[in-house]
């Protein structure tokens, strides 16, 4: 069955703009959570199978407490440029949950602590696709 060269070049645009959704899904589920509190880490990590691609405890995951249009929105004017990033005008509260103990998933037990941040995350196609950090303060 031969395919058409126009019919191959739709589908691998449409391969290509799917991507970043995709990413953005999984961006969405690791980090974004504006119901999260300190005390929910582990449930939260287990429920939404948060891990490395290995198999193993994420030893950092981040959340940031908000919906995601505003997250969106430091993919345009309400970020700027940071190296390959893109960096928050406005600060979010975050809840950084670290790893405190040394198991495989479902048993990944977590810290949790609450702060107020500027983020750096990494956008494609106007899509927040990786969290790159939390920054306490910029340099003007």
């Amino acid at each position: 069955m031969r395919i058409p060269f126009a019919c191959m070049l739709l589908l691998l645009s449409a391969a290509v703009l799917a991507q970043p959704n995709e990413r953005y899904k999984k961006f969405i589920n690791q980090h974004i959570n504006n119901k999260m509190s300190e005390k929910r880490c582990d449930q939260v990590i287990r429920d939404r199978d948060i891990k490395t691609i290995n198999n193993k405890c994420k030893e950092t995951n981040t959340f940031i407490l908000s919906t995601n249009k505003p997250v969106k929105a430091i993919c345009g004017k309400a970020g700027k440029p940071f190296g390959q990033m893109r960096k928050s005008l406005q600060p979010f509260p975050i809840i950084v949950c670290k790893l405190k103990n040394n198991v495989r998933p479902p048993r990944c037990q977590y810290r949790g602590k609450q702060y107020t941040r500027y983020i750096a995350i990494k956008c494609e196609n106007g899509f927040p696709v990786h969290y790159d950090g939390d920054i306490v303060h910029f340099e003007n």
